[in-house]
C-alpha cells in the first residue's frame, strides 16, 4: 500500500514533467519549420529594414540586373560582384543544380553564425528581402540597395553548402 501511494504521489510530478518537456519541443520547434513546407518565392511585404549591406530596394529604382548561376558543385558564377554606392539592384539567380540552393547577401560575421544555426537546424525557415530560395531548375530574385560601401558576401547557407564553398563577394565602392 505505501509504494502505491508513492507512486501516485510521484505521478503528478513526471506528468508536470513531460508537458513540460513537450511545451518545450513545441516552442524551439517553431523556430524549425521545414525549408520545403512553404513554397520559395511566395509573395510577402517587404521588410525595410536597415542593414549592414544595405536595405531592401524598390523594383522600380533598379538601375543594374547581376545574373548569377549556383550549381551542385557549390558555387555561384560569377563569385565577385563589383558594385558603386547607390546602385539598386536586382539579382536574378538561376538554378542550375538538382537540389535546392538559395542566395543570402550579408557579412561574413552574419552569413558564419547563420550558417552555423542552419548546421543545428536544417530545416530553418528564413525568408528576408536579403535571400532567395531557388529550386532546382528555376530562378529567384532579390532587389537590393546598397546604400552602404564597403566589403560584403553572399553564399548559399543551406548545410553544408556553405562549408563547402558556395560563397562570394560583393564589393560596393563609393561614388
Amino acid at each position: 500500500m505505501k509504494d502505491s501511494m508513492n507512486q501516485h504521489k510521484t505521478q503528478p510530478h513526471r506528468l508536470g514533467g513531460l508537458v513540460a518537456g513537450a511545451l518545450a519541443i513545441l516552442l524551439t520547434s517553431s523556430a524549425a519549420i521545414a525549408h520545403g513546407e512553404k513554397p520559395h518565392g511566395a509573395k510577402t511585404p517587404v521588410r525595410q529594414e536597415q542593414k549592414a549591406w544595405g536595405i531592401a530596394g524598390d523594383a522600380k529604382k533598379v538601375t543594374r540586373t547581376v545574373t548569377l548561376k549556383m550549381t551542385d558543385n557549390m558555387r555561384f558564377t560569377p563569385d565577385r560582384v563589383e558594385l558603386k554606392l547607390g546602385e539598386t539592384v536586382r539579382f536574378v539567380v538561376h538554378n542550375d543544380g538538382k537540389m535546392l540552393h538559395e542566395l543570402v547577401i550579408g557579412t561574413k560575421k552574419e552569413l558564419d553564425e547563420h550558417a552555423a544555426l542552419m548546421l543545428k537546424f536544417p530545416t530553418m525557415e528564413h525568408d528576408e528581402p536579403y535571400m532567395a530560395h531557388v529550386d532546382p531548375g528555376k530562378k529567384g530574385e532579390i532587389v537590393w540597395n546598397f546604400n552602404r560601401a564597403g566589403e560584403f558576401d553572399f553564399a548559399c547557407l543551406i548545410a553544408g553548402h556553405y562549408q563547402a564553398g558556395m560563397v562570394g563577394k560583393i564589393l560596393v565602392s563609393a561614388k
